[in-house]
């Protein structure tokens, strides 16, 4: 249990690394990453004012029923298409990606690959 504690400050740390070098403005919103063990979540920010623009996760009722399990790569591809795709109806075509922390692999480059296919650029 300790050394997954020590892991999530460790990623934490990483996380804030990163946000001080990204962020989100009006023309080029912020895709912010979150995963869990047995879901993902993703928001499209607008970090100048502090408002969410689009969100999706593995609670969405149009992915919940598709899936068994919310924590894997399939799962995160079509939260990534289904993210783009409100992220298209708000008008966002491109988005600066922030991985959260995480290693872009696995569930996060799934994510990050749906959400291209959608039709975000970044």
């Amino acid at each position: 249990m300790k050394a997954k504690i020590l892991r999530n400050v460790a990623r934490k740390k990483r996380h804030m690394r990163i946000r001080s070098k990204i962020s989100g403005t009006h023309q080029r919103p912020r895709l912010c990453v979150y995963r869990s063990l047995n879901h993902v979540y993703a928001q499209i920010i607008d970090d100048e004012k502090g408002n969410t623009l689009a969100c999706a996760s593995t609670l969405d009722r149009e992915i919940r029923d598709k899936i068994k399990h919310g924590g894997n790569c399939e799962a995160a591809r079509l939260v990534g298409q289904l993210l783009a795709r409100k992220a298209r109806e708000a008008g966002i075509q491109q988005v600066v990606f922030d991985r959260g922390g995480y290693i872009y692999h696995g569930v996060v480059k799934s994510l990050a690959e749906g959400a291209r296919e959608g039709g975000l650029d970044f």
